[in-house]
């Protein structure tokens, strides 16, 4: 429709617009055409029709916030009731009007996408805290520091990026932040506990190993070697024992200990190595010794074996010290010959001893009375026809017989 069919132009350039109200002055335009006049208007019309068209597309886009779409509504609705143009105005503003349920509609849902950030941040933040508090809730022997630690600070970067992407009522903030801060504080006050009793304790391990680091540089030139290495052992104990001091400490005292350690040891090593070197000469005439020792074996003449013996022992003590490696070896050798030859020794007394000659000859008598005791009453038994008897007779004799046979040959050991 045309500007015409919405309004006309008196004969002094008034311009009128048509409404289904009755007709209203929108504005004059003398010294024109009514055609120009109405096309005058009827642009300003379409202004606002291009304005009505444009809002609708932003809405539809989403471009607009549901604030804007309810003040844009009043706008266009203010301006369109006092427009100063010729064109279907009552349309225009059914267009207008149509936005508001629309805008009511993003603003619902506006405050629905709201309640439900505030409930994922409310949510976000709890789980937050709730984990800090678990963290600062772990025994303090049981907290591993620089885990736990690094997880609380990035804990608290999420608060503050959470902060910044969507706030809380100031009740329900303040009360997280201190349930927050308060997690922080205990777990912060029981590190510096347990480092401050860290420190102590590495303070006082640190006085011990200067001692035992002073006492082993004061041995280090020791020559007193067996009495000096068993210190040293004591001391490496006592280092074990005096737990950790601080890293940088340690290191430089554990330094010192085996520097002096080392030179005590290397020495001993020296010297041991020297007097190897002497020794070995009596190593070589150890072993001749040894060779004439272990010709005594067997053993078939105990009293020459051990006149042998002595004059072999004598030889070995005059001989001297052999190297350190050695010695085992060469004194298990020689103690083999001594050990048979105490043996023959005792077996030679063994067999000749007058008191255990005459208890094995007792024994042979009693043994020979109890047989010859049983083969009697055996002997009655079968007159007797009591067969029992026999059978338990004959038992215990044949057990006798055998006891005599080791009896005659524990006899025969200590000759006629």
């Amino acid at each position: 429709m045309t500007a015409k069919q919405w309004g006309r132009v008196d004969a002094d350039g008034t311009v009128w617009v048509r409404t289904s109200s009755g007709e209203r002055v929108v504005g004059q335009y003398p010294g024109a055409t009514p055609e120009e006049a109405l096309a005058y208007f009827g642009r300003k019309y379409d202004d606002l029709v291009a304005q009505v068209t444009l809002f609708e597309q932003r809405i539809a886009a989403g471009h607009v916030s549901p604030a804007d779409t309810e003040a844009g509504v009043r706008r266009l609705r203010e301006a369109i009731a006092d427009a100063n143009a010729v064109g279907d105005l009552e349309v225009l503003a059914g267009r207008v009007e149509a936005l508001a349920p629309l805008a009511q509609a993003r603003r619902a849902e506006a405050e629905a996408a709201k309640s439900e950030a505030k409930a994922k941040a409310l949510a976000q933040r709890a789980a937050l805290v709730e984990e800090a508090e678990t963290i600062a809730a772990v025994d303090i022997e049981r907290i591993a520091w620089k885990t736990s630690g690094d997880r609380l600070r990035d804990l608290f970067d999420e608060w503050r990026q959470l902060q910044r992407e969507a706030r809380l009522d100031k009740h329900t903030e303040d009360d997280l932040w201190k349930r927050f801060s308060h997690a922080r504080t205990a777990f912060d006050r029981k590190r510096r506990q347990h480092f401050g009793a860290l420190d102590e304790q590495r303070g006082a391990a640190r006085a011990v190993k200067e001692q035992i680091v002073a006492e082993a540089e004061r041995l280090a030139s020791s020559t007193d070697w067996a009495t000096t290495a068993a210190i040293f052992r004591d001391l490496m104990n006592q280092w074990k024992a005096a737990g950790r001091a601080a890293r940088k400490d340690d290191d430089a005292l554990w330094t010192r200990f085996r520097a002096a350690q080392d030179a005590f040891f290397a020495a001993r090593t020296a010297v041991s190595a020297s007097m190897d070197a002497e020794f070995r000469q009596n190593l070589t005439a150890k072993e001749e010794i040894l060779a004439a020792a272990e010709a005594l074996l067997p053993v078939t003449d105990v009293r020459a074996a051990r006149a042998a013996l002595r004059d072999i022992q004598d030889r070995w003590e005059a001989a001297g010290r052999v190297p350190r490696a050695d010695l085992g070896r060469v004194e298990a050798r020689l103690r083999a010959v001594e050990q048979a030859v105490r043996e023959a020794e005792e077996d030679r007394w063994a067999r000749t001893n007058p008191q255990a000659r005459a208890r094995a000859e007792d024994v042979v008598r009693q043994l020979e009375s109890g047989i010859a005791s049983l083969e009697a009453s055996l002997d009655k038994a079968r007159a007797a026809g009591r067969d029992r008897a026999v059978r338990d007779t004959e038992a215990a004799l044949e057990a006798r017989r055998e006891w005599l046979v080791q009896a005659y040959k524990a006899l025969e050991e200590f000759g006629s």
